[in-house]
C-alpha cells in the first residue's frame, strides 16, 4: 500500500486535505440551501393595479400602466424595444438585473444562470458562494492530482508491484485531472465576469438602459466590480458567509452621465419643466413590451 514515511510530511497532507474538504463541502452546501432572493414587495402589482392591468385590452394604456406603477420604483433597464421589463408570471416590475427562472418558477435577484450542479438557481444571494465553491473544488482537485501524481510516476517506472493501488492511482488522477480543467475554465469565464461586473445572462445578452444596450452599464471598475460580489471586508472574501454589497434589487451604474435619473424619473423631469406635451417621449411611441423570460 502506498504510506507516507515522514510523520511531518503525513500530518501537513492530512490537515490541506481536511482544510480544503471542509471548505469544498462548505461552499457547496451554501450553494444549495441558500434560495435565491426574489424581489421586494413594492416591485409586485397591487390587487387594484393587477385587475386594471389584465381587464384593459388597450396595449398603450396596458403601458401606461406599467409606466405608472414603474415612476415609484428605482429602475434603469428596458427591454430591448424600451418597454417596462414586467414579469406577467410574477405579476411584478423587474428590478435591474432581476429575470424570472423557469426553474425555479420565480424572479431572482441578479440571477445568473440556473445550475444544475447544485440544483439552485444562482443569483444575489447566492452567487459568491458559488464562485467560493468553484475555487475550493479547483484547489481540491489540484490538490489531489499534486499529491497523487509522484505515485504515478513510481508505477509508470515500475515501482509499485501491488496491482490495487496501481488503479486506484490511475483512477484518482484521471478524475481529479478531468475535473481540474473542467472547473479552470468555468471559474475562468466566471472571474472575467466579476471583473467587468456581468452575469451570464448579460453576457450573452447586454442591459438595455435609456441611450441603449450597454454590457458595460454596471462597470465599475475591477476593484469596485469585486466588492460588489465579495463586500468590502476583505476578511471575509474567502469565506462563504454572506458580504455582498447592497440588497439585490439596485446597482450602481458605470457613470452617472450616462443615467443620471432612473429612465422613469426622466419623464417627471419633463412634466416638471411644463414640455411634456410638447416634447416627442420615444418611449410613448414606441409600443407596448412585455419581456417574457423563460
Amino acid at each position: 500500500s502506498v504510506t507516507l514515511s515522514n510523520p511531518v510530511e503525513k500530518v501537513a497532507y492530512l490537515v490541506i486535505f481536511h482544510v480544503l474538504f471542509v471548505l469544498f463541502v462548505w461552499t457547496y452546501w451554501k450553494s444549495i440551501f441558500t434560495l435565491p432572493v426574489q424581489p421586494g414587495k413594492k416591485y409586485h402589482m397591487s390587487y387594484a393595479d393587477q385587475e386594471r392591468y389584465e381587464n384593459e385590452e388597450r396595449p398603450e394604456v396596458q403601458r401606461q400602466i406599467l409606466t405608472e406603477i414603474a415612476r415609484k420604483l428605482p429602475v434603469y433597464t428596458r427591454t430591448g424595444s424600451g418597454g417596462i421589463r414586467f414579469c406577467d408570471r410574477c405579476q411584478l416590475i423587474k428590478p435591474d438585473r432581476c429575470h424570472h427562472c423557469s426553474v425555479c418558477a420565480v424572479c431572482v435577484l441578479k440571477m445568473d444562470h440556473h445550475c444544475p450542479w447544485v440544483n439552485n438557481c444562482i443569483g444575489f444571494s447566492n452567487y459568491k458562494f458559488f464562485l467560493l465553491f468553484l475555487a475550493y473544488s479547483l484547489l481540491y482537485c489540484l490538490y489531489i492530482a499534486a499529491t497523487v501524481f509522484k505515485y504515478f510516476i513510481k508505477y509508470w517506472t515500475g515501482e509499485l508491484t501491488n496491482g490495487r493501488s496501481k488503479f486506484h492511482i490511475l483512477f484518482l488522477l484521471f478524475v481529479a485531472v478531468m475535473f481540474f480543467v473542467s472547473l479552470l475554465f468555468l471559474f475562468g469565464y466566471h472571474c472575467w465576469l466579476v471583473s467587468r461586473n456581468r452575469s451570464t445572462l448579460e453576457a450573452f445578452s447586454a442591459p438595455v438602459f435609456q441611450n441603449g444596450p450597454d454590457k458595460n452599464g454596471f462597470n465599475l471598475g475591477f476593484v469596485k466590480n469585486l466588492q460588489q460580489v465579495f463586500g468590502e471586508e476583505k476578511k471575509l472574501w474567502l469565506l462563504p458567509i454572506a458580504s455582498s454589497q447592497g440588497d439585490g434589487h439596485f446597482f450602481p451604474l458605470r457613470a452617472l452621465c450616462e443615467a443620471q435619473n432612473p429612465l422613469l424619473a426622466s419623464e417627471e423631469q419633463w412634466e416638471d419643466d411644463g414640455t411634456g406635451e410638447e416634447a416627442h417621449d420615444p418611449i410613448e411611441a414606441s409600443s407596448l413590451a412585455i419581456e417574457r423570460e423563460t
